[in-house]
């Protein structure tokens, strides 16, 4: 299903947004997210995919960075300067994509000590989900976990 949203981009990314739409005036759609969450991530392998890590940066906050900085050996200014930037909205994220810990098998060279977003990511597990409607359509056109939570969604509240 996953390769019919990118051939069929926009018009699935409208039915699915909108699905999402509907469901979050509902609490009950909450409710089922971790059943969806777990239902998605058994037919999907992120080491198959990382397509996250591939495009799109999470937040480094400053725990994230003390935590990361420290892992690596390095002072946290010189890991900023290595590897994030300010982005507009004055949060740190690293400066070009892929994600500089991406490793060629797909696994993440700093998964025990990895960002709270990446920890978190694609958010199909909780209130996230819904409160930041935004993120979690473009995550859409990245996440084949947020595309099937998505599909379930529609056909399960209405």
């Amino acid at each position: 299903m996953y390769e019919q949203i990118l051939k069929n981009g926009q018009q699935k990314k409208k039915y699915l947004a909108a699905a999402l739409k509907k469901a979050a005036k509902k609490k009950a759609a909450e409710k089922i997210l971790p059943e969806l969450h777990e239902a998605a991530f058994k037919e999907i392998d992120c080491l198959n995919c990382a397509r996250c890590c591939k495009n799109i940066s999470p937040r480094f906050k400053t725990p994230d960075i003390k935590r990361i900085s420290k892992e690596l050996g390095m002072k946290e200014s010189a890991f900023i300067e290595s590897y994030l930037h300010l982005d507009e909205d004055g949060d740190y994220v690293v400066k070009n994509n892929p994600c500089p810990f991406l490793e060629k098998d797909n696994k993440c060279s700093i998964y025990e000590v990895r960002p709270g977003d990446c920890k978190k990511y694609p958010y199909t597990d909780s209130g996230d989900f819904f409160e930041y409607p935004n993120t979690t359509v473009q995550n859409i056109s990245y996440c084949p976990a947020v595309v099937r939570v998505l599909e379930n969604i529609a056909t399960k509240v209405k």
